[in-house]
């Protein structure tokens, strides 16, 4: 019987010893600093904004571990030592493996801003960064006013935190729009303008460039690119992640960006694997990133481990990208390839809908007329019509008749593809495609 050992508690860690367990006797422990059981990181959101406590975000009773014989340390791997397959411990001790599993997740970007260690400075990532938002942002008595910077995913998720108790909120986004190197223009600006409807001070093409403090080395305000200082109580540091490596520093576990991994996950090192956001692919599948910060990737890379390690090996193969998200009450979703900016090989079209708070966007090969991707904004698909699609290379001209079917609920359909099919069919004649 092998002891594997899984450094990180997340999805990919958790997913891992769940399958694992499903095919294995084998002995397995899972360490973690941030919380003793599973739960949720994409939930920490709903717990500080009041619609569910922090217990509803563990989708397991406590007991599950111990009957499923997965055992459970509280404690932060200080460093590791391949050559004795052993871990040293922050509380002094030391563990040993047959099989190291990391799934150690991201951490927020820090890019050395002077006053950024300052009390009342925080990210968005873990477990305690909730627990310090609620010392730090409790309501608007304390927090009169807060600025966050970074104009991605996590960024809009604590402007709307925040915003839900009350407290005025800057939102700084250094590009010309709100995740302008993701999402074209015209979608953008849908969410700049969704972004402002909820009172949010939404700042383009603005930048930190430093955090002053007062006598008590608590945040003050800070002072923007353009030199203007914004009085707050709170800044958020939402400049994107990291993968979470430090303490394999000196471990001989080659790294890049994050712990460089083969098509099974596996290291450098034959008994020692890498998966989730930590995790980073030597040779990335096409249309892949190499680092890939996603929920249903370290679920994937959780599953495809647990084979691997159990002697059923098995490569990583995630399927065609796709992701989704909330940008306050408009869903977004993404599949395959939409470029920010159409590419020479591609065509694009577009639909949005007359109120300006819904829109369509499918791409498609110039030269051969092959679905490549679709994406929208307030108009719910369905992933399993849009990924057989995909597979198939359908073809434009068959794709738009059918356009109704990618309905992810067909019985509340709001006539949004209905309209958005005749739009593209005119555009189609007008291509001449």
């Amino acid at each position: 019987m092998k002891h594997i050992v899984i450094i990180g508690n997340g999805i990919a860690g958790i997913t891992a010893a769940r399958h694992i367990r499903k095919r294995s006797d084998n002995r397995i422990s899972v360490i973690s600093s941030e919380n003793k059981y599973f739960f949720s990181r994409t939930a920490l959101m709903y717990v500080y904004m009041g619609h569910m406590k922090f217990e509803h975000t563990q989708p397991y009773e406590n007991n599950f571990w111990e009957s499923n014989r997965i055992e459970l340390v509280e404690d932060h791997v200080n460093s590791v030592t391949p050559s004795e397959n052993k871990l040293v411990l922050r509380k002094g001790k030391s563990l040993d493996y047959d099989v190291l599993i990391i799934a150690t997740g991201s951490k927020p970007n820090r890019f050395g801003w002077p006053g950024q260690n300052l009390k009342g400075v925080q990210g968005l990532y873990s477990k305690q960064d909730l627990e310090l938002l609620e010392k730090n942002a409790p309501n608007a008595k304390v927090c009169k006013h807060a600025v966050i910077t970074g104009g991605g995913l996590i960024g809009i998720e604590l402007a709307e935190m925040l915003h839900s108790r009350k407290i005025p909120v800057t939102f700084l986004v250094r590009e010309s729009g709100f995740w302008r190197n993701v999402l074209p223009k015209p979608e953008s600006e849908m969410i700049n303008r969704h972004i402002r409807k909820h009172g949010i001070d939404l700042r383009l093409n603005t930048e930190l460039s430093s955090i002053t403090g007062d006598e008590n080395s608590c945040v003050a305000s800070v002072i923007t690119n353009h030199e203007e200082r914004i009085p707050c109580d709170l800044v958020g540091l939402t400049a994107g992640v990291s993968p979470s490596i430090e303490f394999l520093k000196d471990s001989g576990i080659e790294t890049n960006k994050g712990i460089l991994v083969d098509s099974h996950l596996r290291t450098t090192i034959e008994n020692i694997f890498a998966i989730g956001d930590c995790a980073e692919l030597r040779e990335p599948l096409p249309h892949r990133k190499a680092v890939e910060a996603v929920w249903y990737a370290g679920r994937m890379m959780g599953e495809t481990v647990a084979c691997t390690v159990c002697d059923q090996p098995v490569a990583y193969r995630p399927g065609h990208w796709f992701n989704s998200a909330k940008f306050f009450d408009i869903e977004y979703q993404t599949y395959g390839k939409i470029h920010a900016e159409k590419t020479a090989q591609e065509e694009q079209l577009y639909w949005e809908s007359e109120d300006g708070n819904k829109c369509i966007r499918i791409a498609f090969e110039k030269e051969t007329g092959v679905f490549i991707g679709m994406h929208a904004l307030g108009v719910r698909l369905s992933h399993m019509t849009i990924d057989r699609w995909l597979t198939e290379k359908l073809m434009i001209n068959d794709l738009l008749p059918q356009l109704e079917k990618a309905a992810f609920d067909p019985e509340l359909f709001d006539k949004s593809l209905k309209k958005a099919k005749a739009h593209f069919q005119q555009k189609m004649i007008k291509l001449q495609f």
